[in-house]
């Protein structure tokens, strides 16, 4: 199978040499990769073009001249990878130890059933800390990354091959055809959340996620918008808004809808108590704005449903709400 590398970049000059070294070390080179970039103001095209004449690598380069978003920006790249059966999207503040790419293509030729694969996200720091291990989502509609900030050893699942609800963006593969056929990256989210969005989109065709944890990448994370900065709240919670009205079919939707509204309760305190609630409130208000939308998109992908409302619920964390928030005050 032919593999297509997306690198979606924004003003991304201090990583991006050592991401593109990363991939020049892969047991199993992509066929092609393709860089979007998305309007840099800094030097990222210059360091891009330095590194692929210095190493002698063949990168394609989109230069947007605006910011379109990331979700944008993937969705380029992977219409443009039209003779690529597999996408592998890998941020430019990832650095995947060289298996990484021909571990996650032996899974995807061992497990057809699979639309994507997740790899083990590691905080590149040098410690034994995980970024995440694959994404979750919550009946309640909040989304998180699991074993997030936690060591390895205090995460459970965190070294077995497994079933994930979706795979974080971060770095991961699709198989292009599922990419397609659900519709790729929502580009009213700009950034944040899409993955989860298309991963839940999947999942209601039956196309399910596989967590490969030998695939390894070493993730900075929030390098160029900050973590828990007014811009990702705004766009993180907007968008969770729309892909729990999109996707929740409508039994379950009723049935968690009250613990939703609990949820966003919660969240608006959680923020405000960090001088972000504004964000929150901005996000949802915008959220609402777009509802229209939203059902429209609705009526779509329930129509195109193929598994029943037992077999999506089991794959949703139905773990208490109140232990995510207490996990989340011991990390800080």
């Amino acid at each position: 199978m032919r593999v297509g590398l997306v690198i979606v970049t924004y003003n991304a000059e201090r990583h991006i040499e050592r991401c593109l070294e990363a991939v020049q070390r892969q047991t199993r080179p992509p066929d092609r990769i393709v860089i979007v970039d998305s309007g840099s103001s800094d030097r990222t095209l210059a360091v891009v073009n330095d590194v692929r004449s210095r190493l002698g690598m063949t990168v394609e380069v989109t230069a947007l001249g605006d910011n379109l978003g990331f979700a944008v920006a993937n969705n380029r790249a992977v219409d443009r990878l039209n003779d690529c059966d597999l996408i592998a999207l890998l941020n430019p503040d990832a650095f995947p130890e060289t298996g990484w790419l021909r571990l996650l293509v032996d899974a995807a030729e061992a497990h057809p059933e699979d639309s994507s694969f997740a790899s083990r996200l590691m905080v590149a720091d040098g410690s034994n800390v995980l970024d995440g291990a694959g994404d979750v989502f919550h009946v309640s509609g909040l989304v998180w990354r699991y074993g997030h900030r936690l060591k390895v050893d205090q995460v459970p699942g965190a070294l077995a091959e497994r079933p994930v609800f979706a795979a974080c963006a971060a770095a991961a593969l699709y198989r292009r055809d599922d990419w397609q056929q659900a519709g790729g990256f929502d580009e009213r989210y700009f950034c944040y959340a899409e993955d989860v969005d298309l991963g839940f989109r999947m999942q209601l065709r039956g196309r399910t996620c596989r967590y490969v944890p030998d695939a390894v990448a070493y993730h900075l994370g929030s390098a160029t918008t900050g973590v828990d900065s007014a811009f990702s709240v705004y766009h993180g919670y907007r968008n969770l808004e729309w892909t729990f009205i999109k996707n929740m079919p409508s039994r379950l939707f009723w049935r968690y809808v009250p613990l939703h509204v609990v949820a966003i309760a919660a969240e608006l305190i959680w923020f405000s108590k960090k001088g972000l609630g504004g964000s929150l409130i901005r996000a949802k208000w915008d959220a609402i704005g777009g509802l229209a939308s939203a059902i429209a998109d609705r009526r779509k992908i329930q129509a195109a449903r193929t598994v029943d409302t037992d077999t999506l619920r089991k794959l949703l964390d139905q773990s208490p709400l109140l232990s995510r928030f207490k996990t989340r005050a011991a990390r800080g």
